[in-house]
């Protein structure tokens, strides 16, 4: 099985149509799309809009062509739409929303299970933040903390007490689907992991949650797919890193992330991987 990886498209169309020109004309069988999928400029509250217009038509691409879709929401992605990208996804057989999910494609051997939550960020929207686990110390914050409500964005009075009432991301690990085959089983989880290089910041800091990397290193899968911090490749030159049995892949987006697209091609049966880079202008 060959499948495609990529992370934080943002709703940037050339990007998410010359991922299906490469899985269509090199007759991949998977693209798994690994958060903050939905347009970032502008009112985030029309983010329904990308949705509507233009993921369900997309999706009706990849139907068409009988290759797996796989995907979920981001924590730039207001989850006030998730019933909406949730029922657009079961639209379409080949085409399936894995945020706390598990997906095995008929026939196959492997197993795709999917975690979108994050560790908690500096940065106002919090639908989808949490603490690491209960010892973790939140960061700094920037402006104010708020939550998208379907009557608009709903301001969080106290975050640092608010957040104590939600499951951390160590909690969310254990709550996840229990593979029958840890040795053939794909993590996607929108955050990266700590202490392999794939979670570094513009300014030199490692965000990566302790959490995610105590559960690989403890279940040893297959595969964990991350994004989340586009510019780590740039930073500290990796995209995939070695955790025993288990590889760990961040393709990156950098910080011109609107006119480059960073992307893993994955042959799950060799394990060969290559990164790929395009831009705007092919």
């Amino acid at each position: 099985m060959k499948l495609l990886y990529v992370s934080d498209l943002h709703g940037i169309e050339w990007k998410y149509n010359s991922i299906f020109q490469i899985a269509s004309s090199q007759k991949l069988d998977l693209v798994i799309n690994g958060g903050d999928m939905l347009t970032f400029r502008g009112n985030l509250l029309h983010q329904d809009k990308f949705i509507i217009g233009f993921l369900d038509e997309y999706f009706s691409r990849f139907e068409s062509e009988k290759i797996y879709y796989l995907g979920f929401l981001g924590n730039d992605d207001l989850k006030i739409f998730d019933d909406l990208f949730q029922n657009t996804c079961d639209k379409y057989s080949y085409v399936a929303n894995i945020a706390q999910a598990r997906f095995q494609i008929e026939g196959t051997k492997y197993e795709f299970i999917g975690m979108n939550w994050v560790t908690d960020l500096p940065f106002g929207l919090k639908d989808r933040a949490r603490k690491d686990n209960k010892d973790f110390e939140l960061p700094r914050q920037i402006g104010r903390q708020y939550l998208s409500t379907s009557n608009g964005f709903k301001k969080i009075d106290n975050w640092n007490s608010y957040i104590d009432t939600l499951p951390t991301i160590e909690d969310e690990l254990e709550k996840l689907f229990k593979p029958s085959d840890m040795r053939n089983t794909i993590y996607v989880f929108h955050d990266p992991p700590a202490n392999l290089d794939l979670d570094v910041t513009s300014d030199g800091k490692k965000v990566g949650s302790k959490a995610e990397y105590a559960f690989l290193k403890k279940n040893q899968p297959l595969l964990s797919l991350h994004g989340h911090i586009h510019e780590s490749y740039d930073v500290s030159g990796k995209w995939y890193s070695q955790l025993e049995k288990t590889i760990c892949i961040q393709p990156g987006q950098s910080e011109q992330h609107e006119n480059y697209l960073n992307y893993v091609i994955i042959d799950l049966e060799t394990m060969n991987l290559e990164r790929k880079t395009i831009s705007k202008d092919l």
